[in-house]
């Protein structure tokens, strides 16, 4: 009964907040369940559980793969290393001290090393091998999105509007970006991206922005949203989703804002369409996948922005980021469903069960299956037949 009130209480504080303020006949209403007839189906490999998970706390804490292993964690600061085989555990390591870890920016590999923001505005690195702490740094704000790791770096991107890089050995601090962060934004931060020396994150006053990454020199900053409307509310233009980087072509995506496609070379927009999120997007060859802030998904052909479908079957069923799992659009809800599209017309072709916690993050494609994590920690191995 109290996972069922925390549940409800997060929904209707979310929707709530996105609506503003809303009169009784306004307010935002959960679509019903969707009747589906299965045609794919999956069977469980492994179940593992890491500690309380995310539980109803906003989080983007996804697990990482690699060196042979799955890193998974909890908010509270339990890391494990997974068999990606039998889901036996290798090693964990308890971060938590005197105060929660609150361990919410995800997980990076690289350089044997794992990666991990907090909220206690932490970056923290574990050697790959054992989970020991190698260093922790403070950074200037909260650190809600996935640190990025390239050319020896750290970089994440804080609450507080600040760009900051730290060396990826010792974590000592290398250069930092301010930008401004206006009054109300929306809880969560874009993770940057970085391609050929430059490095690229969206801000909370509605701009893409471009630096060089081994200087943090500022090269351009392009608005994705402009500020409209009566109030804090309506002019929120967070760019939270994180940008994608696809072939010549750099994708962002604001909430009360835009699509918009920039040509990497010149910096100049090739396109932009009028859609509004703040939840990450995919890109699988040319077509773009996004979830709007009234939860329709919406398929666009990246090279001319044109809609190719759009489903609002699940609006305000406050659903995660898409994912593509052996070729199929797979996203989750909040009451724990996964749901299956076709990702050429939008259509259900599966919807799946799971512990009714909901979900943070979509679930992660593996080589031979896919990885489901639930609210409450839950971390399954699936596989398609």
């Amino acid at each position: 009964m109290q996972k069922v009130f925390k549940r409800a209480l997060i929904v209707a504080l979310t929707l709530g907040i996105l609506a503003g303020c809303a009169s009784e006949e306004d307010t935002n209403q959960m679509a019903p369940l969707p009747v589906v007839e299965n045609t794919i189906a999956s069977t469980q490999v492994w179940s593992q559980t890491i500690g309380d998970g995310v539980e109803g706390y906003f989080s983007r804490l996804s697990p990482a793969i690699g060196y042979g292993k799955i890193f998974a964690a909890d908010r509270n600061g339990l890391v494990k290393a997974l068999d990606p085989e039998n889901g036996k555990v290798i090693w964990q390591q308890d971060l938590q001290g005197d105060v929660t870890a609150k361990l919410a920016g995800g997980i990076t590999l690289s350089y044997g090393k794992l990666f991990i923001g907090t909220e206690n505005a932490d970056v923290i690195a574990l050697d790959e091998e054992t989970g020991e702490e190698i260093w922790r740094t403070k950074v200037e704000g909260e650190v809600l999105a996935k640190p990025l790791v390239d050319n020896g770096m750290v970089v994440v991107n804080t609450s507080r509007g600040v760009l900051q890089a730290l060396d990826a050995e010792t974590g000592e601090a290398k250069w930092q970006l301010s930008s401004e962060v206006p009054t109300l934004t929306l809880r969560g931060d874009s993770s940057p991206v970085a391609i050929s020396g430059g490095i690229f994150w969206g801000q909370a006053n509605g701009r893409l922005a471009g630096a060089l990454m081994n200087t943090g020199q500022m090269l351009w900053q392009q608005p994705i949203g402009s500020p409209k409307g009566a109030t804090e509310i309506d002019r929120l233009v967070d760019v939270d989703a994180t940008p994608v980087i696809a072939g010549e072509r750099l994708y962002a995506l604001g909430y009360n804002g835009a699509l918009v496609s920039i040509e990497l070379r010149s910096g100049q927009v090739a396109w932009k369409r009028a859609y509004s999120s703040a939840t990450d997007f995919a890109i699988d060859g040319s077509q773009l996948y996004l979830v709007t802030d009234k939860d329709h998904i919406v398929a666009v052909d990246t090279r001319s922005g044109t809609e190719l479908w759009q489903n609002k079957d699940l609006e305000y069923r406050l659903l995660s980021a898409p994912a593509l799992i052996s070729g199929y659009l797979v996203l989750g809800d909040s009451e724990g469903y996964l749901h299956w599209l076709d990702p050429y017309t939008g259509e259900f072709v599966a919807q799946q069960a799971t512990d009714g916690s909901g979900f943070a993050i979509p679930p992660i494609a593996l080589d031979d299956g896919y990885l489901v994590v639930t609210r409450d920690g839950k971390i399954n191995k699936m596989q398609m037949p």
